[in-house]
């Protein structure tokens, strides 16, 4: 595939091996001493390797990312970047790296606790914004699409709650996205993820919200995904497939600005007191959550059956459609086969009313309507037409 330079929502470098330009995006950013933040298991490949050969000079490492990442992992990563004296960050890994790395740029200056950025109203603005380092992104998996977010979610666990921690410069200021540097992920990992960037990619397009350049950004987004994840998950070596869930990952990112729902509002409290992968949390609760929303989504739901080209253009068949993808992809039906008790569902049900997603749900739902969401999901109660 052509490599192509693109300006939107940031600046992003888009084909194979425009990882080799790191030095690059470094001078143009004015960045002179970066520290990259990634975690262990992309520490262990070739990839940080791979950037060093390309930097003028060899970069510091904070690897200490959880699956999960925390407000205690922004705090150590600020201080090993103050420490050293850092003037920037390289965030390479899936989700939980980028989000770290763009907390640790964002939190390095900052005065205030990290939760008091939360993204709630305009708290951004407590922030003092010249003191926030510039952020390159360079995603190694097709999910979270954090390199074209605003915002990071990490897990307060004081409180057993993920929380979005939102600034508009937390967005990168250059994303890199190569497709060979997601080719070893494993079979697993790109259905997880990839499942995560149909979850932003669809919630984004069922929002209640009015943002018609966010919905034309998910609809292709969800076509992206149809056409190419079974493609990755089958073969990974598959470029074309690798480049363009890439694409569809970063779109989801950029969509979601119209808002998500329930399903992040049901998975973000299991991630957090379980720590289950995010995007195989959502993979689980779509169809419960397409289902519960069927009343106020249906004509849009038609709407895309025919952008992707489904045989049937009906909202049944759309499900039929997320329901084999899920099976060909290996995710679990059931909440059951991700956690082992249902014990938790009272306080979560709350949790999950109060989560930030709730709000653009396309029908209004209530605490009562959370714990059915658990309680069907749990048992696999999902009773289509």
């Amino acid at each position: 595939m052509q490599k192509m330079n693109w300006s939107y929502p940031t600046t992003i470098w888009f084909g194979e091996h425009r990882i080799n330009e790191i030095q690059t995006a470094c001078d143009q950013l004015e960045i002179n001493n970066p520290l990259i933040v990634t975690d262990p298991g992309i520490l262990k490949t070739k990839i940080i390797d791979q950037i060093n050969a390309t930097l003028s000079a060899k970069a510091n490492i904070y690897s200490d990312v959880r699956g999960n990442p925390t407000g205690e992992n922004v705090t150590q990563g600020v201080e090993v970047f103050n420490e050293k004296k850092h003037d920037g960050v390289i965030a390479v890994g899936g989700g939980s790296s980028m989000d770290t790395g763009k907390g640790i740029a964002f939190m390095c200056g900052q005065t205030r606790p990290l939760w008091d950025y939360e993204d709630i109203g305009d708290y951004w603005t407590r922030a003092d914004s010249s003191k926030i380092k510039p952020i390159i992104a360079i995603p190694t998996t097709a999910g979270t699409g954090s390199e074209t977010g605003r915002a990071g979610v990490f897990i307060n666990k004081e409180t057993q709650e993920k929380k979005i921690i939102f600034h508009p410069k937390m967005l990168p200021s250059i994303v890199i996205l190569d497709p060979n540097v997601t080719i070893e992920l494993s079979p697993f990992l790109t259905a997880a993820t990839g499942m995560d960037a149909l979850a932003h990619n669809l919630e984004a397009y069922c929002s209640s919200f009015y943002h018609p350049l966010a919905a034309g950004i998910a609809l292709e987004g969800i076509n992206l995904v149809k056409q190419y994840l079974i493609r990755a998950y089958t073969d990974g070596k598959d470029i074309e497939a690798r480049s363009n869930m890439l694409v569809a990952s970063s779109m989801g990112s950029t969509a979601f600005q119209k808002g998500l729902g329930a399903i992040h509002s049901l998975s973000h409290p299991i991630n957090a007191i379980y720590n289950t992968h995010h995007g195989l949390t959502n993979a689980v609760f779509m169809p419960y959550v397409l289902l519960r929303n069927r009343s106020v989504i249906e004509e849009k739901i038609i709407s895309l059956t025919r952008y992707i080209n489904l045989p049937q253009n009906t909202f049944d068949s759309f499900m039929n459609w997320i329901l084999e993808l899920r099976k060909s992809l290996d995710v679990p039906h059931t909440l059951k086969d991700l956690i082992e008790d249902d014990s938790k569902f009272e306080k979560m049900s709350v949790i999950a009313l109060n989560d930030p997603s709730t709000g653009s749900n396309p029908i209004e739902l209530t605490k009562e309507d959370f714990l059915q969401l658990y309680k069907d999901s749990f048992n696999g109660i999902l009773l289509l037409t």
